[in-house]
């Protein structure tokens, strides 16, 4: 049974708290936006990200945006008397989640931690149902759903996935539970490789198998500070949020113009843009420490008694057999997956040919109201929406939408 909500309808809501939900929450409010924001902060980054990991972002393309340029990772870290860092700094999971948490409670302190059941259209705009059985009408809802409902696992793992013995490695908060097991790591990007090193250090038996024929890193900064670089490499490679050279500082700097791309242009960008590879701090962790097989694909899992045998296509080998498979094979955005949205509103959402949503400028997509922001809006935008520095244009932009619409 559902129970009316007692408060006056607000402009927005926001469903999500993660760095995107809280980037367009403080922006909407920067613009007078009455707003409610629903989810609990950081949740993404606490329970779907294994315990030990590191960002592979720098510390200047992490800071969650707010409209005074203020709350940064900089600040939180002077907050706690710690000395600032540059390019060479890897930020530990754990500081990246105080500070997202420290910026809530600063920026957008009434965050309300209850999830949203279902969204629905109605003549006022939307209904929403939330967890605790209230229920509520809005005129925007500004959908900042994180990673996890796009989680990807090869369907030539369905079978092990329903044994239990397989899953996304955004389902594992602690990779310590497999110590002393076999484990098949699927990918060869930074989920990868650097699950796999935190499996190998917990005492587990990782084994990557990549389809790519070698595993690749990205360049060690030669500065903390990009700007210290001498003037001819920062001309031949301008400096970015996103790494150095032409492209990054265009994906970066322009992201509005990233829409005009062709569908098959967009999503070949979004998907290859600075991945598949791991962080150039952690090719120490990899190389020599477990077995690689490269240039290999899965083409069958049987789950047997013993585990799962993965039957292999590629050089080396041609069986596997383990104790659990790690599908670290990324995220697809499809609005289908989205079950908070009602089957009748999804179906209204234009979208791209893989099943992302077609935005306007403003984030909004073609049922008005209805905006998406992070990962779900990478189709339209590119590759900055799969980093926490997407939240400055993203926050902009919704906040400067909603506040006009309104």
């Amino acid at each position: 049974m559902t129970v009316p909500s007692d408060r006056v309808s607000p402009g927005a809501v926001v469903v999500g708290a993660g760095p995107y939900g809280l980037a367009a929450a403080a922006h909407l409010r920067g613009r007078g936006v009455d707003v409610r924001v629903f989810g609990e902060p950081m949740d993404g980054w606490r329970s779907a990200m294994p315990r030990g990991m590191y960002l592979k972002s720098t510390p200047r393309a992490s800071n969650i945006s707010d409209p005074s340029g203020a709350w940064t990772l900089a600040d939180f870290r002077i907050s706690r008397g710690q000395p600032p860092v540059g390019d060479r700094y890897a930020i530990p999971v754990d500081e990246f989640v105080a500070y997202g948490e420290w910026f809530q409670r600063n920026r957008v302190p009434d965050v309300e931690r209850t999830e949203v059941v279902s969204v629905t259209s109605g003549p006022r705009g939307f209904r929403l149902e939330l967890g605790t059985g209230e229920e509520l009408t809005t005129g925007a809802v500004v959908v900042a759903a994180g990673l996890r409902p796009y989680a990807r696992v090869p369907s030539v793992l369905a079978a092990a996935v329903d044994a239990g013995l397989a899953s996304h490695t955004s389902h594992h908060a602690d990779l310590g539970v497999f110590a002393g097991r076999r484990v098949a790591v699927v990918g060869a990007g930074q989920s990868a490789l650097e699950s796999a090193a935190l499996l190998h250090e917990a005492g587990a038996s990782p084994t990557v198998v990549a389809r790519r024929p070698q595993l690749a890193f990205g360049t060690p900064p030669v500065t903390d500070l990009v700007d210290d670089r001498p003037l001819t490499s920062r001309l031949a490679e301008p400096g970015s949020v996103l790494g150095p050279g032409w492209p990054l500082r265009a994906y970066a700097g322009i992201p509005w113009a990233f829409r005009h791309l062709s569908d098959g242009a967009r999503e070949l960008r979004v998907r290859t843009v600075l991945g598949p590879a791991g962080a150039w701090w952690l090719r120490e962790r990899v190389d020599g420490r477990f077995r690689v097989l490269t240039g290999h694909t899965v083409e069958d899992a049987e789950v047997r008694p013993d585990g799962v045998r993965l039957r292999l296509h590629g050089p080396d080998r041609d069986e596997l057999v383990v104790d659990h498979v790690l599908a670290a094979t990324g995220y697809r955005v499809d609005v289908d997956r989205l079950d908070l949205l009602d089957a009748g509103l999804r179906r209204a959402v234009r979208r791209a040919p893989g099943g992302a949503p077609r935005l306007t400028p403003g984030f909004e997509s073609s049922v008005p109201g209805l905006y998406f922001t992070g990962l779900t809006a990478a189709d339209t935008f590119g590759p900055v929406m799969r980093f926490v520095c997407g939240t400055a244009f993203a926050g902009r932009r919704v906040g400067a939408a909603v506040a006009a619409a309104g």
